[in-house]
């Protein structure tokens, strides 16, 4: 049994038979809903089962939503449970005392300013302590200042006192530094470093790491940081 045209409702032979979108059409009733231009299966566009042509195809628009009470209170509730979240995580992470900092170049140099000048004062604090200028007495030794036998009751040759007494009389030269000689000129970049000009005598020479060295100025009497590649060893 031939179906029937779903726009004109008659029979359909398979000499004119047009089998798409679930549906039987005449060759001649496949046209568009709109403005009846005749459709083939390469031009069409299906649109809720109903055939169309390229340029009344309908297009999905975003609608507007009313405002009513009911999406009021759906908005204030989910505002008040975003809230109460944010609240419970301040909660959460309040007295934890850090936060992610993104590691820049910036900090990184910051950083590593920040340890050269660390370094450079354990070194100044090395330096007077071998000289012998300000550095404390070392600690007497915890067993012998536990027991202290008096010198008048009994005598065992053991003499405490001698030993505070030691380094003071193996003190080393005072400067252990090396002694360089300026190659170029060099104004410094930072309050931690010093200038210098061509042929200037360093002393004092400490190296710090591959690229920075930390010394003394003959010339000028200055201290501070300078480039390792701008000087050479006398």
């Amino acid at each position: 049994m031939n179906p029937l045209c779903s726009r004109c409702n008659l029979v359909v032979y398979p000499t004119e038979k047009v089998n798409c979108l679930d549906k039987y059409w005449h060759k001649g009733c496949f046209s568009c809903e709109v403005c009846k231009m005749t459709l083939n299966m390469k031009n069409y566009k299906g649109f809720e089962k109903r055939p169309y042509c390229n340029a009344h195809y309908p297009k999905t628009n975003f609608t507007c939503v009313a405002d009513t009470p009911e999406n009021l209170r759906l908005k204030q509730q989910s505002k008040m449970q975003s809230q109460v979240l944010y609240r419970e995580d301040f909660e959460k992470n309040k007295g934890k005392g850090f936060h992610v900092v993104t590691d820049t170049p910036e900090l990184q140099r910051i950083k590593k300013s920040q340890d050269q000048i660390s370094n450079i004062k354990y070194h100044e604090e090395f330096e007077k302590r071998k000289m012998g200028g300000d550095a404390p007495q070392p600690p007497s030794n915890p067993s012998s200042a536990a027991y202290q036998p008096p010198a008048a009751s009994q005598n065992y040759n053991y003499e405490p006192a001698a030993e505070p007494v030691r380094p003071a009389a193996a003190a080393p030269p005072p400067s252990a530094g090396k002694r360089y000689r300026a190659v170029y000129d060099y104004s410094a970049a930072d309050e931690d470093e010093v200038s210098f000009v061509d042929g200037d005598v360093i002393v004092d020479v400490q190296q710090i790491d591959e690229g920075w060295m930390y010394g003394r100025v003959e010339r000028t009497g200055q201290q501070g940081m300078l480039p390792a590649n701008y000087v050479e060893a006398i």
